[in-house]
């Protein structure tokens, strides 16, 4: 099993600023690199938050390291606010999410991540609820191929869930890599090199985690606890992920388009933006990176900060 490589960790860290006796949450500690890193750059306290009950186990020696500093929470992050109440924390200086699936999941064939390996088609993150396995050879033709469509912006989504149906009535697709080849055996190969059972695979992680409701759930949590000063940092993967970021931050910052001159919605006037942008563009990966580690090609990074809002209505 290789290790795990944070990414774009010195862009995250810069956005993040943590200082001296600040308290931070990690909403995605996966391999705990940005969680040794953000402990290592200040003295600050930091909560970390984990579905996956092996990352919990994992962290207990980054835990040891750094007593009374480093607290594990195995939890959805978009269960942050109420995870942090039951430990008495109600405001925080700084939330970074690294979205999707950890290199320990993907690296692991008993997970069912990745098509690289054989292995059970499983998916869950959480190792509880339906599998992936559930979904392939449950799921009615039409609602298996909306979810290769929608979530996985596939376009060719009805012929893979139309050859799916097919073979499942033979025998239940309970394999990766079963399901991979029956995928790459109706979808031909791309110029790109992208192997046509990618997005399948994003679809069916996707739908088995909930992973978008969590991202939109988590982005309001977070929002919710940062203090004055208090930013958030993430890290997406794909677009679907970067889309909802970039929505929930461009109007948390007061920069969503106006309304239509016909819309009455647009005579209101507007409020005193709570946030400030502090990536007007996202944030890419530098080709150093993207060299060392491939799996960092797809990265965007962006941040908000929350700014104080005074009687008057003028930001800080």
């Amino acid at each position: 099993m290789s290790g795990h490589v944070p990414v774009m960790l010195r862009e995250a860290l810069d956005a993040l600023a943590p200082r001296d006796g600040g308290q931070y949450l990690d909403g995605t500690f996966g391999g705990g690199g940005y969680a040794g890193a953000i402990l290592g750059r200040a003295a600050c306290t930091l909560w970390a938050i984990d579905r996956d009950p092996q990352a919990i186990e994992r962290g207990a020696a980054l835990a040891a390291r750094y007593p009374g500093r480093l607290h594990l929470m195995q939890g959805r992050f978009g269960d942050m606010v109420s995870l942090l109440r039951e430990r008495g924390v109600a405001t925080l200086d700084g939330v970074v999410l690294d979205l999707g699936v950890s290199s320990h999941q993907i690296d692991d064939p008993s997970r069912g991540f990745s098509f690289r390996f054989d292995g059970p088609l499983d998916m869950r993150m959480e190792c509880e609820g339906p599998t992936a396995a559930d979904l392939v050879n449950g799921l009615p033709e039409q609602e298996l191929a909306d979810t290769l469509y929608r979530l996985g912006e596939e376009r060719l989504s009805r012929r893979i869930a139309k050859a799916i149906v097919a073979a499942r009535a033979t025998a239940p697709i309970v394999t990766t890599a079963r399901l991979a080849a029956l995928i790459r055996s109706v979808v031909p190969p791309e110029r790109s090199g992208l192997d046509p059972a990618t997005r399948s695979f994003q679809a069916l992680r996707l739908r088995v985690n909930d992973e978008l409701g969590e991202i939109e759930r988590a982005l309001r949590a977070a929002a919710a606890l940062l203090g004055e000063g208090g930013r958030l940092v993430v890290v997406a993967f794909h677009s679907l992920e970067d889309r909802l970021v970039k929505q929930f931050m461009t109007t948390a910052s007061g920069r969503a388009p106006s309304p239509s001159r016909h819309d009455p919605r647009g005579l209101a006037p507007r409020g005193v933006p709570a946030f400030r942008l502090l990536t007007p563009r996202a944030l890419r990966p530098q080709d150093s990176e993207t060299q060392a580690n491939p799996r960092a090609r797809s990265a965007r990074l962006r941040a908000i900060e929350r700014v104080a809002v005074v009687p008057g209505g003028s930001g800080r």
